[in-house]
């Protein structure tokens, strides 16, 4: 047998994919004869509505040409972290970066367990450092991290002393523990219920908080706070100043400096003053970010992580190991769709298996000297060519410029003490030290999208980078997904915002597979991703074809006696069949695919639609699109989804839900104008509406049910009366001008 320092760290596994790739090309065929069809009858049928059909469909199938392109070879891969273990004698550094924004959206308890749990990794303690930034600069936060830190002293030993596998504590306390045989002790038994009476005791001190006001002592930095408009707060809360490797890793507090005009770019700036700061501080040359509601769920995700950046044969490939997002508590069935578990495999699998995956803005390990613009082809270059311009693209902070140049040599030179690089931190966290540097455009996160991950992903497969899909079992990060109909299409139109402003920007994936490094099916991956945000518009108009078509006593779709009729069959059929395969096979339910199969026409027609809408409005400088935190919702002890309401869909007062509203109200309108027709045929000749539209109609009622049962609920479950008035408003206005058209 090898030696365990000769075996590989991690394997690349290619996925047998013959029946979807078979069903694949099976839709492809289906929607390449239907478009020969629409254009050999095109001159017969005519009109508007054959060639709006023509069009939608035309959009379609350059889609799924890109999934298939997605689809073609996804791989997996398998690490192994033990033999990372006896192969490397000395570990990297890692710094942990956390952000949150907001208390209210983000409750601060959510961020005390992602902390927690990051801090007990398995890993050397003076190997990491957690920091955590604070983009509402909230006395609250700082108050919850503070307490936190006390209890850390006692559960990360608590951790790896019984080998807990579970470390957040909300997670690993809310039930009895289970008793192996190795923990068959009464001090076990005690340490447990010390641990579960002291997270308790640490949740009502955040409670009480949270309800009146925080401890005033040590906040002087936090009064008379305004959350956009403060000076820069940074705080050592914890030193692992001994160097042990079983202690506590560093942890450190920041909160940036805002002001009224100066532009803070959201996340993106948040994230790129926790890289200079932790550069001043720890200069770890691997860095990982997770959102303030993903905790570690796989104590050794680090290693894992290491087994892709650390493996000989992929040292100096490999820019960026993406983890998958994954939920915990996930209500049954996922009746808002965003879950996303098939979506996220494919996408993940698929990329993986041409340059990698994209950035997903959590769960991710970067190596530092890359996100500070080191591109492949830097990689033979001079330490003088590397340094080159230093200055002018980092800032003008000595002690930054010192460490970046280490990074890209290679090098950890740690300070001494963090408390020694306070006064540079403040320096490199002001709100104008990007001033004249390549900041937020060349290096870093990237400015001037809502979706800085994936702009950010792009730049760096632009030049030349490999990244990786690691999925260890079990997975290594845990999240919460939206619980309501608003927080859903929140988040849904700040993705279809920022995947558009990419898009239509000059780093278009079109251009940079021509002029820059990026392979051309890695291209085609992020055509798919960001073009999405078109998709609203084609199928807005696709969505009212059989409702004008009914109204005005036209057609679309072949008639019940042409045998093209089969074709739509066929595909609608086909494509079904695949994608309720592919949720089966995923360990999902039939209703849960119904629900994703739903969600998602909802979603495009509201939430993408608007997002779309802001984009547009952007472009033209009429406005600037905005950044919205997705609510969090606070962990339960309880668990699981269980709720009687749980999964019924929520409405509020945006205006997202009107052109949802809209549509259902249109749609019903026309079926009863069909079943009118049925009992009362006209005569008319072989051009009036069939069953074909009326089908369609029928499908687009069931996918917008629970906008048909909210317009008898009430509350939050209810759609509000000002949203019902003004859909009704619109509906009546397309009805009425079909009618004026077919009068016409």
């Amino acid at each position: 047998m090898a030696s365990p320092i000769c075996l590989p760290l991690h394997d690349r596994i290619p996925l047998r994919n013959t029946l979807q790739r078979t069903l694949n090309i099976i839709i492809l065929f289906l929607l390449l004869s239907l478009l020969t069809y629409r254009f050999l009858h095109l001159k017969n049928h005519g009109g508007l509505t054959w060639l709006l059909a023509f069009l939608c469909e035309s959009w379609l199938t350059l889609t799924w040409v890109l999934v298939l392109n997605l689809n073609w070879s996804p791989v997996i891969f398998k690490t192994y972290p033990d033999r990372l273990l006896q192969g490397v004698h000395e570990l990297p550094s890692v710094d942990m970066f956390v952000t949150t924004a907001d208390p209210v959206l983000e409750p601060p308890i959510i961020l005390v367990n992602t902390v927690l749990s990051l801090l007990a990794v398995d890993y050397p303690a003076q190997k990491l450092a957690c920091y955590v930034s604070d983009d509402g600069c909230s006395p609250l936060t700082y108050y919850s991290l503070v307490e936190a830190s006390k209890f850390a002293q006692l559960w990360v030993p608590f951790c790896r002393k019984y080998d807990i596998q579970v470390r957040a504590p909300f997670r690993y306390l809310s039930n009895d523990p289970i008793i192996t045989f190795s923990d068959r002790t009464k001090e076990f038994q005690h340490e447990w219920k010390r641990m579960k009476d002291e997270y308790e005791q640490l949740c009502h001190k955040i409670e009480v908080a949270v309800q009146k006001s925080v401890p005033p002592r040590d906040f002087a930095d936090f009064s008379n706070v305004d959350r956009n408009n403060h000076p820069t707060v940074i705080k050592v809360m914890w030193e692992n100043k001994e160097g042990l490797p079983d202690g506590l890793p560093h942890l450190v507090y920041i909160s940036r400096e805002k002001r009224h005009n100066h532009p803070n770019h959201y996340k993106a700036g948040a994230m790129n003053v926790l890289t200079r700061v932790s550069g001043l501080m720890t200069n770890a040359p691997y860095m990982l970010n997770v959102d303030c509601d993903m905790f570690v769920n796989n104590p050794k995700a680090v290693l894992h992580a290491m087994c892709m950046f650390l493996d000989s044969k992929s040292e100096s490939k490999i820019a960026f190991a993406q983890f998958p997002q994954e939920f915990y508590d996930g209500l049954k069935d996922d009746p808002y769709g965003n879950q996303m578990v098939v979506a996220l495999q494919h996408l993940g699998r698929g990329a993986a298996g041409i340059q990698g995956p994209m950035y997903t803005g959590t769960g991710c390990f970067h190596r530092r000297k890359i996100i500070y613009g080191l591109s492949v082809d830097d990689l033979g270059s001079t330490n003088a060519n590397l340094a080159e311009d230093i200055c002018s693209k980092f800032g003008n902070s000595k002690e930054l410029i010192k460490s970046v140049a280490d990074a890209l040599k290679g090098k950890t030179r740690p300070p001494n003490s963090l408390q020694s690089c306070i006064e540079a931190a403040y320096q490199v966290s002001g709100c104008g030290y990007e001033n004249g540097t390549s900041w937020g455009t060349k290096m870093g996160w990237l400015y001037g999208s809502a979706t800085e991950d994936v702009q950010t992903g792009l730049l760096i497969h632009k030049r030349g980078w490999r990244s990786c899909y690691c999925t260890p079992d079990p997975p290594a990060f845990l999240g919460c997904a939206p619980s309501g109909g608003p927080a859903t299409m929140t988040q849904q139109k700040r993705w279809a915002t920022g995947l558009l402003e990419i898009l239509f920007s000059r780093g278009c994936p079109i251009f940079t597979s021509l002029f820059a490094k990026l392979q051309w099916r890695q291209s085609l991956v992020y055509l798919l991703i960001l073009s999405s945000g078109l998709h609203p518009v084609f199928e807005l108009c696709y969505v009212f074809l059989p409702a004008y078509c009914i109204i005005v006593d036209s057609h679309f779709l072949p008639k019940v006696q042409e045998p093209a009729l089969c074709v739509p069959i066929a595909l609608f059929l086909t494509n079904n069949i695949n994608t309720l395969h592919e949720y089966l096979r995923a360990g999902l339910s039939v209703r849960a695919w119904w629900n994703n199969q739903r969600m998602t026409r909802v979603s495009t027609m509201t939430a993408r639609l608007f997002g779309f809408f802001s984009v547009m409005l952007k472009i033209f400088g009429l406005s600037e699109t905005v950044f919205e935190v997705t609510p969090k919702d606070q962990p339960s002890d309880s668990g699981g989804g269980d709720d009687h309401d749980a999964g019924s869909f929520t409405f509020s007062e945006s205006p997202i839900f009107v052109s949802g509203t809209t549509i259902l109200l249109v749609h019903l309108t026309t079926l009863v104008v069909s079943l009118l027709k049925l009992q009362y045929p006209p005569a008319h000749d072989e051009r009036g509406s069939g069953l074909g539209e009326a089908f369609c109609s029928s499908w687009l009622v069931l996918c917008f049910w629970p906008f048909f049962k909210g317009l008898f609920r009430k509350g939050k479950h209810g759609i509000p009366k000002a949203t019902i008035y003004k859909s009704a408003t619109l509906a009546f206005l397309f009805l009425f001008w079909c009618r004026r058209t077919a009068m016409g």
